[in-house]
């Protein structure tokens, strides 16, 4: 009889689940080698997005295929599943997923697995805002960084080429709501960008634009501490944007954003960073979870009280053991999920083996944010920097985390080559709506672009 390979079941291509992938395939080289064990990865797009230089690729500081790494080219030793889980039967042992070419029959498939990893990462935490659905701008993808980039150039276009003094308000009125790193940092480099840009606007003045960032807790940027959060406020005070805390979104109906105090501002642009959920997809397995949604997880990153499932990062709520405080949780961000990932591809390495487990322990470090071009925010090991040495240290830091060589160098030598020419201030439209021109020619009607953008 012909021994079946082991198969571990990698959910999600983000973080943790390349991470995990990569240190399984130097853990187990030998074990692959022979056919004895097989890794696949399901992902719903073949590459994982380095999240935090999303700001950077929507400002044009670096290229948007540079903050993407292929998942094909790195993971050689993997089958890669470009599709998306439905649900997870583990007492089975049995996932059904739906793969691009499911979506087009509309039938789905199953996949056996002897061990599973669920680290499908999060999505955004929207709520029931009339007007949301349908005028809002999201911030988690490299698809969406690229649309934001286009859509702020256009509005400038919009209200340079017009006289009416509404539509030009409303073009140059850019609301972002949520105080996190997605939306401080959007908000930073995207008002940097616009700022510039403006000078090749014979009627577009940089005071002719409203950015607006809404917060409803009394602080922004929590992770760097009251002090540094006070400074970030200031420092984008004193660019004239309007930071609104202890405030809230009420609607965006009919391009109006109504805040909780009784503001309105007539606008164009509403980008939503307020947070996220845990993916749908846990809710769809035979696993526990917690009061939040999160998979339960001891600190070997088990699922609590099952064998042979794994988890990490957004997904996971995993015991922070180094926490003064008991029963505190690691928070469901990049620098543990990339720490989690490398203990945890070691554990499944470990487990096949008949090994014992390791325990995962991280002491928070502290954080880094930027707020554009040689400005940021930084507080690490108990010190407090700001300006450009936070800005640097933001760079230097996110250069030492993005996976691979070739994408280090990359970004390297597209921040060399944009300290030594211009910023590129194009909008590519076209590729939200790549056939719109053809279908037009052909007698058709162009696409509507879903976000509002003209």
């Amino acid at each position: 009889m012909v021994k079946e390979p082991v198969r571990i079941l990698i959910v999600g291509g983000g973080y943790v689940g390349l991470y995990t992938a990569l240190r399984l395939q130097r853990k187990l080289k030998p074990e692959l080698q022979r056919g004895d064990v097989e890794i696949v990865v399901i992902s719903p797009d073949p590459y994982m997005t380095y999240q935090p230089f999303l700001p950077e690729a929507t400002a044009g500081n670096i290229s948007p295929r540079h903050v993407v790494v292929p998942l094909r080219r790195v993971l050689t030793e993997c089958r890669i599943l470009v599709g998306e889980a439905q649900s997870i039967d583990h007492a089975k042992r049995v996932a059904t997923i739906t793969t691009l070419a499911d979506q087009e029959t509309g039938r789905t498939e199953q996949i056996t697995y002897d061990e599973l990893v669920l680290a499908p990462g999060s999505i955004a935490r929207t709520l029931p805002i009339p007007g949301l659905a349908d005028h809002g701008i999201g911030f988690k993808t490299v698809e969406e960084a690229i649309g934001l980039r286009n859509h702020v150039i256009e509005q400038m276009d919009i209200a340079s080429s017009t006289r009416d003094p509404a539509i030009r308000d409303a073009a140059l009125t850019f609301v972002f709501v949520g105080g996190g790193y997605a939306g401080v940092e959007a908000l930073g480099e995207l008002e940097d960008m616009a700022r510039y840009a403006a000078r090749y606007y014979h009627n577009v003045k940089r005071d002719d634009m409203k950015w607006i960032l809404v917060e409803a807790t009394n602080r922004i940027l929590p992770e760097v501490g009251e002090e540094m959060g006070k400074y970030a406020v200031t420092e984008l005070r004193r660019r004239n944007i309007d930071v609104r805390m202890e405030t809230r979104l009420e609607s965006c109906a009919d391009r109006i954003a109504v805040l909780s105090d009784g503001s309105r501002f007539p606008n164009r642009t509403v980008v939503w960073t307020a947070g996220v959920k845990p993916h749908p997809i846990l809710a769809a397995t035979d696993l526990p979870l917690n009061e939040r949604g999160r998979l339960k997880c001891t600190p070997q990153l088990t699922v609590d009280g099952v064998t042979h499932a794994w988890a990490a990062g957004d997904a996971a709520a995993v015991p922070d053991l180094t926490a003064e405080e008991p029963g505190k949780e690691t928070a469901p961000n990049a620098q543990h999920a990339v720490r989690q990932a490398k203990v945890l591809g070691d554990n499944i390495a470990h487990a096949l083996r008949g090994e014992e487990l390791e325990t995962y322990a991280h002491k928070y470090v502290g954080s880094v944010a930027s707020l554009g071009l040689h400005k940021g925010v930084a507080h690490i090991y108990g010190r407090k920097l700001k300006g450009y040495p936070a800005w640097f240290m933001h760079r230097a830091y996110h250069l030492s985390r993005v996976p691979t060589f070739n994408r280090k160098a990359r970004v390297l030598a597209e921040w060399t080559l944009a300290g030594l020419f211009k910023r590129e201030i194009v909008s590519l439209g076209s590729l939200e709506h790549p056939r719109a021109e053809f279908e037009l020619a052909a007698g058709g009607k162009p696409s509507q672009d879903p976000k509002g953008s003209s």
